[in-house]
């Protein structure tokens, strides 16, 4: 595999190789340049800090390090750190107790799509300590499969439309306390038999061209639920959005005036909502977890940002949408990329 600059993994001997592991583990570590002494005092091998210096300065001149300044010891230039990520690093399987801790969260019952999504973002971006961000599926032009209405106590009865991506929506609705089983299903039939194959707003206008049939052909209680529930679902009704969650884990590293400029414009492109949505309906279009790292993606060329981000899947497999971190370019690679990979999975399984 090339690198740029007709850089190859091969290119790198196994003392090369582990001084560059322990360089980037370091910068992962504590953000800052590290020196050959240091190095030195991690390696396995017994190598002193003259060899170590040399390996670098090797690595330093196949553009896989840099100096911020003299002296100040060497970092992974981004070109470095996408070798690490793509052929040097172990991933390995997210940890049992944070599987555990997003599903149990993601789960509860009674949550709303966006709910739900919000959660797994909260949790994302919680375990990673970075920004979490998720683009919603598109419930604006999806086609309506099924229908039902479930109650839940005296009053109130869950509205739950199934759509033919395999997208599922739920509704509280607000009903009169004395409506009986009958009615749901009553109103269930109705619209399962009128309404399948049609997008919500084509649902609303049909429902309120035939009122007066839905009267006469229902009793007084199904009409009514079924108003409400067309009601509830049109109000939800939105294009992809973007839900961000987590900004602030993002400052509690800051220790330069350079960190806290690069977090800033991070908030700055945050807020960019309609790049950040293009960007996001891009990554969705492709399979498995992406990796940007710093100028690779052009929305944050030379923030010093990166994107670890994953499309999720309905039960028909069908890409609906993504989810993932944004941080600086020392995030955690091998513990973010299976937590996001694991999430975007938990989330695809939870919206069929």
């Amino acid at each position: 595999m090339v690198f740029g600059n007709d850089i190859v993994l091969e290119d790198l001997n196994e003392r090369s190789r582990e001084v560059f592991r322990q360089i980037v583990d370091a910068y992962v570590e504590t953000g800052g340049p590290i020196g050959s002494r240091s190095i030195a005092r991690r390696l396995s091998e017994n190598l002193s800090a003259a060899t170590v210096r040399n390996v670098m300065s090797d690595l330093e001149e196949m553009g896989l390090l840099v100096a911020p300044h003299v002296s100040a010891g060497r970092l992974p230039s981004e070109k470095g750190l996408r070798l690490f990520v793509s052929a040097l690093m172990e991933v390995g399987d997210l940890p049992t107790a944070d599987r555990d801790q997003l599903t149990q969260n993601c789960e509860r019952a009674g949550y709303s799509l966006d709910q739900m999504l919000g959660e797994a973002t909260t949790m994302l971006s919680g375990l990673s300590r970075c920004a979490g961000l998720v683009i919603a599926p598109k419930t604006d032009g999806m086609r309506l499969k099924q229908i039902e209405f479930v109650p839940l106590s005296p009053g109130k009865v869950l509205a739950v439309l199934v759509a033919q991506n395999g997208t599922v929506e739920n509704r509280i609705v607000e009903v009169p306390p004395e409506m009986p089983a009958s009615a749901l299903t009553q109103a269930s039939n109705y619209l399962n038999t009128r309404l399948a194959g049609k997008t919500i707003d084509e649902a609303r206008q049909l429902v309120e061209s035939e009122r007066v049939r839905t009267k006469r052909e229902l009793d007084e209680l199904s009409a009514t639920l079924i108003d409400a529930g067309i009601a509830a679902w049109a109000g939800g009704v939105k294009g992809s959005s973007l839900i961000v969650r987590g900004q602030s884990q993002l400052l509690e590293n800051v220790e330069t005036i350079e960190q806290l400029e690069s977090v800033r414009r991070l908030f700055n492109i945050l807020e960019a909502r309609d790049h950040m949505l293009e960007l996001l309906d891009v990554t969705s279009e492709a399979q498995g977890v992406q990796i940007f790292i710093g100028s690779e993606n052009k929305l944050f060329g030379g923030s010093g940002l990166s994107m670890v981000i994953s499309p999720y899947q309905n039960t028909e497999g069908s890409i609906v949408g993504a989810i993932g971190v944004v941080g600086p370019t020392r995030i955690n690679y091998a513990r973010i990329i299976p937590l996001v990979d694991y999430t975007a999975r938990l989330v695809g399984r939870l919206i069929g």
